[in-house]
């Protein structure tokens, strides 16, 4: 007998599937739009023309002007990707997988501004261009689909031609460079006799297998590391490169010894020969390549062995803030022919040990036989050295790692037993006392040296202050160690140091823009624009963004509760009515500081012209919104525990802020939305998590568990195990049932930062979301831990401002309990 309620409840239960496959699909559907874009007037923006970078040739006379291609396509994204050892590489062009490119060149006179359009293949993706010593020639890849090229062309007539027969290897090393001749350049080559690349197997050939013991190394969480032995096949496959000399005219090539992976190589002044560093096996699993084991060594051009200065193990046994154990920081001496000069630890590397002098620096003379020559030992450690170009000048500094504190000293390597002379001592956090950086130039020989001129050098910085930066160039008596000022950008643009064109200081080079004009290069000669003469223009680039010049910008100071100074720069929207209260984004990244007056010091100038690229948060001045950019969040302490109050100080900054803006009348209290990037997501995490300040938050590219980072993060020192409670405690996902305003994750699904897996902010939406609170997760396939695609970007900027325009700019009211306090 026919049961009829089975019958009609089949029949109900088939049309109940159906209707959920049915919306399952819908729902696809809805959820699979393609990429987002913003509204028209952003879209404007993101296609304005690009600013071409300049390179001064050595010779002073001419200006390589590259433009290059802002935002790739998603397609550049989507090429064959192999993530090996730390690096990111194409297989079909055996060059790195993203990068900078130029699509434009132009060689312009500086005697007469005239220009040259260099012609370039079609589809032209240029690398940066690198001038001959003598500035005759200049050399740049071009990447295609299926190889990397190279080119040089003279700069009398600005014709280029492709040198045949080669492919670039630029997977691992430098790619090229000019030999002192000015005629042959050192090459990487892919091999010639390469066999095909190694296939996967698909049955293992043994368990994938790592092992340590007794030994202790802390390990940071790097990315794209190796992790079965095909990954290894494959890491020395593509990264393995022949070294040839070729001459730049008629394309002879001669080849440089067996084929190797080489990290780095350096051409000695004279020419003869080359330091290289060689990567050899075991890899490792744990650490990227340039961990790995190495053979540092100097060649003859021929390929012959001519000195080994080490054989280094893999770099798995280094302290937190420490170094390697054996030489480093190795390079010639850049005015003798063939002196090699480097570093070695005096304290096994271990910042924690009490030693007299950490670091000492040594020198060796061709023909490399002897004990070496001891320059200079340094109390703490070796931050990195300078040579003059003359009378053995040599500045060294070395760096306190608890008191956050560098020193320069002056000496002379040709004086031994000299006495080092103390020329600069401050804070390294201290952008007020500043000194600049020595001005250098090319010497004949293809080596960059400080210029001197008789007792005078040249300094050149961003020349930070209470009023913003001012850049400026001085010339410095080695003598008297007095500085004079040549120039200072004024208070009302923004001009910065380029190049000098002369010894003696009087001629240079420099970029200058402003908030009413686009950035532009100049000539300027020292004690003319004060005579009333005009600074000579040497490019005219168009304002691509007029409509950004209603743009309203001020720097703002003010003091948070505790009494540490505190800054933003405010930006008002295109035709903003004063008093108007609007709603605001803070935008901003913490810093740590060892005292409250370098924390309190400003950056950055409002004097620059406001140009707005890639997902910035800028955008929302033109949807209405006011931005308190780069609201400083410091946090203060020692450096060993700097972070037990990482909660606490932002939260109190960030309180300091909106309650300035409130002031001000520019800021709706109740109408405030929080963003940042990297380490200024974690911020943001924090702070909906410990506080009610803001309406909304979005978090870009983030780390929110600490546990995963467990042998520090930023400054932290510490690692988790000696003070767990510290990263539980800054950790927002342990509190994510805290958060409870609507949070923006945004991840690239190729992060390729240290500590920013993608799992990150995977694992805290599903926290938020876990606890009922408001969140949106969005991946973008195939971006980095900064984002490059063109389609990427439009559909960032369009999740951001959909975000805050529904939680920030048209929030209703809160509840009254919630408004606007800290936890």
């Amino acid at each position: 007998m026919l049961n009829v309620s089975s019958v009609i409840s089949s029949l109900v239960t088939k049309r109940a599937a159906v209707l959920i496959l049915i919306a399952a699909f819908a729902v696809g559907a809805a959820a699979q739009q393609g990429y987002k874009k913003p509204s028209q007037d952003i879209l404007d923006i993101l296609s304005a023309a690009v600013t071409p970078t300049a390179t001064v040739s050595p010779a002073q006379d001419n200006i390589l002007l590259a433009t290059g291609l802002r935002y790739p396509p998603i397609a550049d994204l989507a090429q064959p990707m192999l993530r090996l050892a730390g690096l990111r590489i194409n297989p079909n062009t055996n060059g790195p997988h993203r990068y900078q490119y130029a699509v434009a060149l132009t060689l312009k006179r500086i005697s007469d501004s005239s220009e040259i359009k260099i012609d370039l293949p079609p589809g032209a993706k240029i690398g940066a261009p690198q001038w001959s010593a003598d500035g005759k020639q200049f050399a740049f890849t071009n990447t295609t689909d299926s190889g990397i090229e190279l080119w040089v062309g003279d700069s009398a007539g600005g014709k280029v031609r492709m040198l045949k027969a080669i492919a670039i290897n630029a997977a691992e090393g430098d790619p090229f460079q000019w030999m002192p001749d000015n005629r042959t350049l050192l090459v990487q080559l892919v091999p010639a006799e390469r066999r095909p690349a190694p296939s996967p197997s698909s049955v293992p050939r043994e368990p994938n297998w790592q092992e340590s013991s007794g030994k202790v190394g802390p390990v940071r969480t790097f990315q794209d590391l190796l992790k079965t032995f095909y990954d290894e096949d494959l890491f020395e496959y593509y990264a393995t490169s022949q070294l040839a000399l070729i001459d730049s005219s008629s394309g002879k090539l001669t080849e440089v010894g067996q084929p190797a992976i080489f990290l780095s190589q350096d051409v000695a002044p004279d020419g003869q020969h080359l330091l290289l560093a060689r990567l050899r096996r075991p890899f490792s699993y744990l650490y990227p390549d340039i961990s790995f084991p190495r053979d540092v060594e100097i060649w003859d051009t021929k390929g012959k062995l001519a000195y080994k200065l080490a054989s280094l193990p893999l770099a798995d046994q280094v302290p937190i803030d420490g170094v390697v154990t054996g030489p480093r920081s190795y390079r010639w001496r850049p005015t003798e022919p063939a002196t090699l000069v480097w570093v070695e630890a005096l304290d096994g590397g271990d910042p924690k040990k009490k030693v007299a002098h950490r670091d000492r620096v040594l020198m060796l003379k061709a023909p490399f036989a002897g004990s070496p020559t001891e320059l200079t030992r340094t109390e703490h450690r070796f931050a990195g050295s300078s040579w003059g170009e003359r009378n053995g000048l040599a500045l060294v500094s070395d760096f306190d790692r608890d008191r956050r504190w560098i020193r320069t000293f002056m000496m002379s390597a040709d004086k031994r037993g000299e006495t080092p002379t103390l020329v600069w001592s401050r804070s390294v956090q201290d952008r007020y006392g500043d000194p600049g950086s020595p001005v250098t130039r090319q010497l004949p020989n293809g080596e960059r040296a400080i210029l001197q001129n008789g007792d005078w050098i040249f300094l050149a910085g961003t020349g930070s202050s209470p009023e913003g930066d001012r850049p400026f160039l001085d010339r410095f008596n080695l003598q008297t160690q007095k500085a004079e000022r040549l120039f200072r950008s004024d208070a009302n643009h923004y001009e910065s140091f380029v190049a000098l064109l002369d010894d003696d200081g009087k001629k240079f080079i420099t970029r200058h823009e402003s908030p009413m004009a686009a950035p532009n290069y100049y000539l300027r000669t020292v004690g003319e624009a004060a005579a009333g003469a005009p600074i000579k223009a040497l490019t005219n680039f168009p304002d691509a963004t007029p409509q950004l010049r209603g743009i309203k910008k001020q720097l703002v100071t003010y003091k948070r509760a505790d009494g540490v100074q505190c800054s933003f720069t405010l930006y008002l929207p295109p035709g903003y009515k004063q008093g108007t209260r609007l709603p605001t984004v803070v935008w901003a990244y913490p810093l740590e500081f060892t005292d409250p007056s370098t924390a309190g010091q400003v950056t950055g100038s409002t004097q620059r012209s406001t140009q707005i690229v890639g997902p910035s948060h800028l955008f929302f001045l033109l949807q209405g919104y006011a931005i308190l950019d780069n609201a400083t969040m410091p946090v203060v302490g020692e450096p060993e525990t700097v972070n037990n109050t990482y909660v606490e100080q932002i939260v109190m900054s960030a309180k300091s802020a909106i309650d300035k803006a409130n002031e001000m009348g520019v800021t709706d209290p109740e109408r405030v939305g929080v963003g940042g990037h990297s380490y200024g997501a974690f911020m943001t995490a924090n702070l909906l998590a410990h506080s009610d300040l803001f309406r909304a938050g979005i978090a870009r590219s983030g780390a929110y568990n600490r546990t995963l980072t467990p042998f520090g993060f930023q400054s932290e020192r510490r690692t988790l195990w000696e003070a767990p409670e510290l990263y539980i405690k800054v950790s927002p996902f342990m509190v994510a049932h805290k958060i409870n305003e609507p949070i923006l994750f945004i991840h690239g699904e190729a992060d390729d930062n240290t500590g920013t897996f993608p799992i990150q902010s995977e694992r805290m939406y599903q926290a938020v979301r876990g606890h009922g609170g408001t969140v949106r997760l969005v991946t973008l396939p195939l971006e980095a831990h900064g984002y490059a695609g063109r389609e990427t970007i439009e559909h960032v900027l369009y999740e951001m401002i959909d975000w805050f325009d529904k939680y920030v700019k048209n929030a209703p009211p809160r509840a009254k309990q919630q408004t606007a306090v800290a936890n």
